[in-house]
């Protein structure tokens, strides 16, 4: 593996652990905005990657990824929510849910401002510091732009212990919310490597990447 080849892959790492650190932080903020203190009281409500980490999730598994390419699933822990000390249970959990995706989404939409900003305030320069600035913010904005967007993407599958699963529990009638939550503490995580590996969580990524990218292609000019 050539030094290029590492330099590239350390930098996807540092920006898929800030864009999951930033993911978790928003939930633990958004839970603690609407009534529930019990991420704060953990020291979660915090953008330190060590409050966050989880020692395989966050680390082992995104490097062997992105240094052999295997497909695998990187997450950091999560957040403790406590949906009877938030103020409205129902809409706040969608909120609380949401929050990550949201914060990921936000991530991506500023790497396109950036983008746009290196290119035309940058983009002139041929040597020096500023040269080496726009080099750098080249090759960081684009993953910090689809990194975040996969993410929000993926956490929207409706199949705990992902993000949508929570909305989705949270929309479906009482008779079919219980019988789905038991069916998810189960079987959900299961059901998330399966669709990883056969390529339908792929599918549906790139079929919402498809809907977002013309609008976040255009505010980067690209």
């Amino acid at each position: 593996m050539s030094s290029e080849q590492i330099y590239t892959g350390l930098l996807q790492f540092a920006v898929l652990l800030f864009s999951l650190v930033f993911h978790e932080f928003s939930h633990a903020w958004t839970a603690m905005r609407n009534g529930d203190p019990t991420a704060k009281e953990l020291g979660r409500v915090t953008l330190n990657p060590v409050a966050h980490a989880d020692p395989v999730g966050t680390v082992l598994f995104p490097l062997m990824q992105i240094f052999t390419g295997v497909p695998l699933i990187g997450w950091a822990k999560p957040v403790p929510v406590n949906s009877n000390r938030l103020r409205h249970p129902r809409r706040d959990d969608i909120l609380v849910s949401m929050a990550g995706p949201g914060s990921n989404l936000l991530l991506a939409f500023v790497a396109a401002l950036l983008w746009r900003a290196n290119s035309s305030l940058l983009g002139s320069y041929e040597s020096g510091f500023l040269f080496t600035l726009h080099e750098f913010m080249q090759a960081v904005l684009p993953l910090l732009l689809q990194i975040n967007v996969l993410l929000a993407l993926f956490n929207l599958i409706p199949m705990p212990p992902l993000d949508g699963s929570w909305v989705l529990y949270r929309l479906l009638p009482p008779r079919l919310a219980e019988p789905y939550r038991r069916f998810g503490r189960q079987w959900g995580f299961i059901v998330v490597l399966a669709l990883v590996f056969t390529g339908v969580a792929r599918q549906f990524i790139g079929f919402g990447f498809s809907l977002v990218a013309p609008f976040l292609r255009a505010i980067a000019g690209i």
